[in-house]
């Protein structure tokens, strides 16, 4: 069995947020760079699941769409514990563009289990795991929290309103993955990031397409009113406030 999970290059949450060209482009200059955490939730699970399975994944692949900037996070990848990886070289321009140029990627790589994080936390868009199935016209299965393989039988689990939902599905497959997929995500080790330097990493030209969508613009949310100070006994003044400004009573 193989296993191939989606990576996608996403800022750090403490980066500050800026805009060029008129606010209709986000400024990369000094921005640190991270795995999406859905997806580096669904690499960690995949390494558990190759761990556990006494031989029956072979191999677990990392792809991700980007440009050259995105390769030291596709090396983090490596050195957490994954066996290759794939970078198709074009910009990510939207999430149909993304998901059709790791089909056509993927197509003839015979993986079993595609795995992709439910949203990425730059554009939260949500859409390109159920894409991928598409184009690629396998299952997929939404909001997966937990996945178990016992005796080859995969079952998948759902949280919903009032219980867990247990779902299987025949190969090859996508889940898009949630948060209770994996506790927690793994750090590589010194031995791992020096192995991440030998491991295949290929680049493939992009297919062609053209993105659906485009970005007209950006604007900052308004920035936040300087902090009101009421002293401890003016229990009317504070009341007031919560009422006529900040509108939570």
């Amino acid at each position: 069995m193989k296993i191939l999970v989606c990576i996608s290059n996403v800022p750090d949450t403490t980066t500050k947020i800026r805009f060029v060209d008129d606010n209709k482009a986000f400024d990369k200059n000094g921005v640190q760079w991270i795995i999406n955490p859905w997806d580096e939730l669904a690499l960690t699970r995949a390494l558990e699941l190759k761990e556990a399975s006494g031989g029956a994944i072979e191999k677990i692949s990392v792809i991700t769409v980007g440009t050259k900037d995105a390769e030291p996070v596709m090396r983090k990848a490596l050195a957490i514990g994954a066996d290759d990886g794939i970078r198709v070289d074009t910009e990510a321009k939207d999430a149909y563009y993304v998901a059709m140029q790791i089909a056509e990627a993927i197509k003839d790589g015979g993986y079993d289990m595609i795995l992709a994080g439910i949203e990425s936390s730059d554009y939260n868009g949500s859409a390109v795991g159920r894409m991928i199935a598409e184009f690629l016209e396998i299952p997929s299965v939404s909001s997966v929290s937990k996945i178990e393989m016992e005796g080859g039988n995969i079952s998948l689990k759902r949280e919903i309103d009032g219980g867990t939902e247990v779902m299987e599905t025949e190969l090859p497959f996508v889940a898009i993955v949630q948060k209770g997929i994996a506790l927690e995500p793994r750090i590589p080790n010194m031995r791992g990031i020096m192995m991440a330097r030998k491991k295949p990493l290929a680049v493939v030209a992009p297919a062609d397409g053209d993105a659906l969508t485009e970005f007209a613009g950006f604007e900052l949310p308004e920035a936040k009113a300087a902090c009101k100070m009421v002293d401890e006994d003016n229990v009317k003044e504070l009341v007031n406030l919560l009422h006529t400004e900040a509108k939570v009573i």
